[in-house]
């Protein structure tokens, strides 16, 4: 049989299965260990709020790893964890390759922030499998000392500073992007909002507004940290996501901003629960 025909009968096998129910259950797994992951950020940086500390545990994805472990079977629920999140980075993965749902799921711009989003939560998998493994120090550790280390490195490249720049730039943009969004209800035509009622489909939009909205305000401040550490040459002052909010705390009424940034973050974990059950995949 000639190779071409081979190669198309392939294809059509790999389409099909991207298209099938096992790649979408591998979705709502990757929705539901999403939004575990963020519930739990966001109950962490409300006892900080709330409290003034958090048990010594980070607000960021380390943290709910930690927190997660000291659970009866946290083992077994990490392993699991990390084996969803496995099949988002695979169901993102397979839109880059076949193109998203949705009539404008095949442009290339779509096609090259899946890959991105595929990227991001095949690190992410590594990160939580290490951590079950027994890797304390890997890349599930504290996003701080993480985004010192990265930034330090950086700027002692040739042209760091430039580098650093435009990396908080992105970052930046992509919090202004996330939180815009998320005001706009963008996410809606991702939902099967026809299978929920009336209610359901407030809730679910009250969730995603808040939850979006707080996501990219942590994003935009984060970039923003990023950019005064290249402007002023000191990794010290880029941040990951739990000094970033607990640099919330110094503001006026910090506290009580603090805890609606939490809350925002928890929305989103539930807003993820919801894609996990409604989204079109």
């Amino acid at each position: 049989m000639d190779s071409s025909v081979l190669a198309e009968r392939g294809w059509g096998k790999a389409r099909r299965a991207a298209d099938g129910p096992v790649m979408a259950a591998a979705a709502k797994a990757g929705f539901a260990a999403r939004g575990l992951i963020y519930l739990l950020v966001g109950v962490i940086a409300l006892q900080m709020a709330l409290g003034g500390g958090s048990g010594g545990k980070q607000a960021d994805r380390g943290g709910a790893l930690a927190e997660l472990a000291e659970k009866p079977f946290g083992a077994a629920m990490l392993w699991t964890l990390g084996i969803a999140v496995a099949g988002m980075a695979l169901w993102r993965l397979s839109e880059a390759v076949f193109g998203a749902a949705g009539g404008d799921g095949h442009k290339a711009s779509k096609r090259a922030l899946s890959a991105a989003r595929a990227v991001f939560y095949a690190f992410v998998c590594y990160s939580v499998l290490s951590y079950a493994a027994g890797d304390k120090g890997s890349g599930s550790g504290s996003s701080d000392k993480r985004s010192d280390d990265v930034t330090a490195m950086v700027l002692k490249w040739p042209g760091g500073q430039w580098i650093v720049g435009a990396a908080g730039l992105v970052v930046v943009g992509a919090g202004v992007y996330i939180a815009v969004r998320a005001v706009m209800r963008k996410f809606r035509k991702h939902l099967r909002t026809g299978e929920m009622s009336p209610m359901v489909r407030r809730i679910v939009e009250i969730l995603g507004v808040g939850g979006g909205a707080a996501r990219g305000i942590v994003f935009g401040v984060a970039g923003v940290f990023a950019l005064i550490a290249a402007v002023q040459h000191e990794p010290g002052k880029a941040k990951g996501m739990d000094d970033t909010l607990r640099s919330f705390r110094d503001l006026p009424a910090g506290p009580w901003l603090l805890a609606l940034i939490a809350l925002g973050l928890a929305a989103f974990g539930a807003f993820s629960w919801c894609n996990a059950r409604w989204r079109e995949v």
